[in-house]
């Protein structure tokens, strides 16, 4: 998994946990100290922050064991998985497009990196070369042929001899 994703959830992770820990309880001692609580607007929004914070905390952490979790030895070689590059023909556009399969934090169709949660991602999954799926998306049916496709290995070892090359 990549190691980028990994750092930005923990960096969010403990932002929210000092907010948690530190910054909402002298909100709430603060707005305790002005008097009555029930009409009392900033001890209101406090609290309701406060379990905002301790829900995203929750998907976070959540999120990090799940990333923790994938094996690239699971990934297969012939097939499209987490990490593959995919060239495919859209008949509805007429047109070539390129799409990698990326977790949902990495998203960016505008880029070409998808989602493996998208419905394009979810039809992908496990396909193979010459393959035709049909995809339903918020603007319709698109017919995606799969033409090339480079695994999350190969496109690893394209990134190796790059690095080998510079």
């Amino acid at each position: 998994m990549p190691e980028h994703i990994k750092l930005k959830l923990a960096a969010e992770i403990k932002a929210l946990e000092y907010e948690l820990t530190t910054e909402l309880p002298a909100e709430i001692r603060k707005a305790v100290a002005l008097g009555d609580l029930s009409e009392n607007a900033e001890y209101h929004m406090a609290k309701q922050r406060q379990v905002f914070v301790n829900a995203r905390l929750g998907q976070l952490k959540k999120r990090m064991g799940e990333l923790a979790m994938v094996n690239l030895a699971n990934i297969p070689h012939d097939r499209v998985g987490f990490g593959s590059r995919i060239t495919v023909f859209d008949s509805s556009k007429d047109e070539e497009i390129v799409y990698s399969l990326v977790t949902s934090e990495e998203s960016d169709v505008s880029k070409g990196l998808i989602s493996t949660t998208s419905p394009i991602g979810r039809a992908l999954l496990s396909k193979q070369v010459g393959d035709v799926v049909t995809v339903v998306t918020p603007n319709g049916k698109r017919e995606l042929e799969i033409l090339k496709l480079a695994t999350i290995h190969e496109v690893a070892e394209e990134v190796e001899a790059a690095k080998a090359k510079a």
